[in-house]
């Protein structure tokens, strides 16, 4: 590539991770740092009301097999939650993969984050091959019956959102914060803020009262600021009372 003059930025010249081709054909890329991030958040901010935390089922970029005619074929969701899973395998292991039919239920809920390439696939726009596994949304859809989809485009910040309605996915409309899950009472929608010192729109849970479920460091704040206020109240009475506390160090 020839320089021009003034040199154009770094993110204008060097090729990602997507732009050079792989050792392994069939991983083009692994997941990039905002997948990590956001896989994160998703997975600290999903509480549902019903459920005990060993009771819920959270992964990321974990292989889901869900034929067992055809037992290694699999897709590899960017994000998927299982409700009424136990946390651990065999109440014990981390998993190491989610195969369908020995765990005996199917996903709850899907999410995929797009990435350079995998638009038509994610959507449901790729046709299958001959000879070849179905695509995403037909094993989400026709095979798994996963009752939400998510597709999420961090480069334009639009979110699709579908629920299966008389066995085929339809798109569901974002009210208020953004689409209710009332099997798990917990929404999911764009949260406009600052999440691990990036500012941006983050994918994230909300509760019923349209509050965005808090990470444990938001968690901890809050009680540390609540403890703050009783001090300053308690203070303030005893001035009232005439009674003055030194202030603390």
């Amino acid at each position: 590539m020839y320089q021009v003059d003034p040199p154009l930025p770094p993110t204008e010249t060097l090729p990602t991770m997507y732009d050079l081709p792989s050792e392994n054909p069939e991983e083009p890329g692994l997941p990039d740092e905002f997948h990590l991030i956001q896989h994160e958040l998703l997975r600290i901010t999903f509480r549902p009301h019903s459920y005990v935390e060993n009771q819920v089922f959270t992964a990321s970029d974990l292989n889901l097999y869900y034929d067992p005619h055809h037992p290694q074929w699999y897709k590899r969701p960017d994000w998927f939650a299982v409700l009424g899973a136990s946390r651990f395998y065999n109440e014990t292991e981390l998993r190491l993969s989610y195969v369908t039919w020995q765990e005996g239920i199917n996903p709850f809920v899907v999410v995929e984050l797009i990435s350079p390439g995998t638009e038509a696939e994610d959507l449901g726009r790729s046709l299958r091959e001959v000879n070849q596994p179905p695509n995403k949304w037909s094993v989400y859809e026709q095979i798994l019956r996963i009752p939400y989809y998510f597709v999420f485009n961090r480069y334009t910040n639009e979110l699709h959102c579908f629920g299966l309605m008389m066995n085929r996915y339809q798109p569901l409309s974002v009210n208020g914060l953004g689409v209710w899950l009332e099997e798990a009472e917990l929404g999911l929608g764009l949260w406009d803020g600052e999440y691990q010192g990036l500012k941006r729109l983050w994918l994230r849970w909300f509760d019923r009262d349209n509050n965005w479920l808090p990470t444990p460091e938001e968690q901890e704040k809050q009680r540390a600021d609540a403890a703050e206020l009783e001090v300053a109240k308690l203070r303030q009475l005893l001035r009232e009372q005439g009674i003055n506390l030194p202030d603390s160090e």
